[in-house]
């Protein structure tokens, strides 16, 4: 599968805690989750030009879901141990056990969230199939009972920007390059 951006479980990590904060007893069921935080997700590379988490998206029965994040959920992540220190599994519903807060979220990425989240705080995971189901590159990519990449230009195109594909990944890249040597500067 190729990856057109580097997945930060990090921010993912405060994504994911972001919207847990705004529920009940900071619990949620995570198919729900996982529709809010990819309908996020998809509007910020539309308006922004980049991506919240940088996960891979596929399209699973249930709908589009960032890869990434759903391997995070079910311990099949390097990154699980991150994790696990803020997100706790229950059965079908995720619970923020200790706040990771939001150093990683711009403000412009934490109004999204919220608008976001908003938007759709009276549906409940399978009102949030359905609308993701509606979605062009889902529909595109429908997997039947098994699960299909969807490709970042399906993405693009549905989002009316494709045009901007190969800046949007270039911008990528060099984030993820400025990263790479901020941190190098960093270390001993």
């Amino acid at each position: 599968m190729s990856r057109a951006f580097q997945f930060y479980p990090e921010k993912a990590i405060e994504a994911v805690a972001f919207l847990l904060r705004r529920e009940r007893g900071h619990r949620m069921n995570y198919m729900r989750l996982l529709k809010v935080l990819y309908i996020a997700e998809r509007e910020i590379l539309a308006e922004a030009s980049t991506p919240l988490t940088g996960s891979s998206v596929v399209a699973m029965k249930r709908g589009p879901v960032l890869e990434d994040v759903l391997h995070l959920i079910r311990g099949e992540h390097s990154a699980t141990a991150k994790w696990a220190a803020y997100i706790q599994v229950d059965r079908f519903s995720l619970e923020m056990i200790r706040d990771p807060g939001v150093k990683l979220l711009s403000r412009y990425v934490s109004r999204k969230l919220e608008e976001v989240a908003t938007r759709y705080e009276n549906f409940d995971e399978w009102a949030m199939v359905d609308v993701t189901h509606r979605l062009p590159e889902w529909q595109r990519n429908d997997p039947g009972d098994s699960s299909k990449e969807i490709p970042l230009a399906h993405i693009l195109e549905a989002v009316g920007r494709l045009d901007k594909l190969k800046s949007i990944v270039a911008n990528a890249r060099e984030d993820e390059d400025a990263r790479a040597f901020s941190v190098s500067l960093d270390s001993p």
